[in-house]
């Protein structure tokens, strides 16, 4: 397990790293929100492993020479590559074809599967609102491709980046198991550290950034600048419905403040008469985009949970505690101070939650400490 600054411990990265090296015939696609670290975590794995990396970027491409843009069979996409990068096209157990920011061309998600059949190199694609992108996309791969969704650090990848290591987290799940308390220091340590985390979140940015300079003012300008992108992702693709869609995304952090703490569909237009089923798109839209995470209320809490969950009740949250801080309380390092009081320590909590458990799909046995459904009883 290794961290510090720039290079930030991932789970995900055991799952890339095994997913390449085994003889699965899928591509792995890896999908996620802007700024979650889905670029660099590949170069990493990629150069790491492989003596030949190729990395390509659809949407530099889209800007620049379009190489890629009319490109529908495998000796084409084979042709374009060499152009860039033809003193590097080994063969497949030495080449590794990273092709980023993929949604720029759907037309490249189907050709994955021909390049899948070919066999020729190892590929691995990775890109942002890929949920929106194939539920566009008339051609959907999916026996060709392995699709996963990557997320902001959790509080285990936070704690590493603040230099606990594997032992101390294996020591604390050993207690958490036997139902054992920890020691009053180190109950205190983590306590100031998940404090930090609902301040910093788990953007590596913004961690990167508070780990180098311990400056809530630096991190808090990352976050905004990232909540814009966020924003403007929002109605990117739905110019129909576009202005609904950046309403629920904005309403987001007020309903944190809500006793229910979920969405009132006649909030959305400020119309009565408004239900859920009538912004069915929207939500699902913002779920697909991996800017928002959703939450489904159930009716009787019981295994399995999918049976009785509600279809007309849904909490959403943003995808990173930070940004949900940074809005709500701005540049203002005191409010760590006020972060223990019941009411705005469970609103946050809350928040974090849905983050930590997102990521803990691709989390290492060992590391698998948190374990929540993303369900709430009605």
């Amino acid at each position: 397990m290794k961290s510090g600054i720039g290079m930030l411990y991932r789970k995900i990265e055991t799952v890339i790293e095994e997913h390449i090296k085994s003889d699965s015939k899928k591509i792995l696609l890896i999908d996620g929100a802007r700024q979650v670290g889905k670029t660099y975590i590949i170069r990493y794995v990629g150069k790491k492993i492989f003596k030949n990396f190729i990395e390509i970027n659809m949407v530099e491409d889209s800007l620049g020479n379009r190489l890629f843009e009319s490109t529908k069979t495998v000796e084409d996409f084979y042709l374009q590559v060499s152009m860039l990068a033809g003193n590097k096209m080994g063969k497949k157990s030495d080449t590794l074809i990273f092709i980023d920011e993929i949604q720029a061309y759907p037309h490249l998600l189907t050709l994955l599967k021909f390049l899948s059949q070919d066999g020729k190199f190892t590929f691995i694609a990775s890109g942002s609102l890929l949920g929106v992108t194939l539920s566009q996309t008339t051609s959907i791969p999916m026996g060709s491709i392995r699709k996963i969704r990557m997320f902001p650090l959790d509080f285990e990848e936070f704690l590493c980046a603040n230099g606990m290591n594997e032992i101390v987290i294996s020591a604390m799940q050993k207690k958490f198991e036997n139902l054992e308390s920890l020691d009053e220091s180190m109950h205190n340590r983590m306590m100031d550290l998940f404090r930090k985390y609902l301040l910093v979140g788990g953007l590596p940015d913004a961690v990167n950034s508070y780990i180098s300079e311990r400056n809530i003012q630096s991190v808090r300008e990352i976050q905004s600048e990232i909540h814009e992108y966020y924003a403007a992702d929002a109605s990117k693709y739905d110019d129909e419905n576009k202005l609904k869609i950046r309403r629920v995304y904005d309403l987001i952090p007020s309903n944190m403040e809500n006793k229910k703490k979920r969405i009132v569909a006649k909030n959305i237009e400020n119309k009565s008469g408004k239900r859920f089923s009538d912004y069915q798109d929207e939500f699902e839209y913002l779920i697909s985009a991996g800017i928002a995470l959703n939450v489904q209320a159930i009716s009787n809490p019981v295994f399995p949970l999918i049976e009785s969950t509600g279809k007309n009740l849904l909490k959403l949250y943003l995808n990173d505690v930070g940004i949900l801080t940074g809005i709500l309380y701005g540049r203002l390092a005191s409010v760590t101070k006020a972060l223990p009081g019941p009411k705005i320590l469970s609103t946050f909590a809350t928040e974090s939650v849905p983050n930590a458990n997102a990521a803990i799909a691709c989390a290492p046995p060992t590391l698998k400490i948190l374990r929540t459904p993303h369900s709430w009883a009605a």
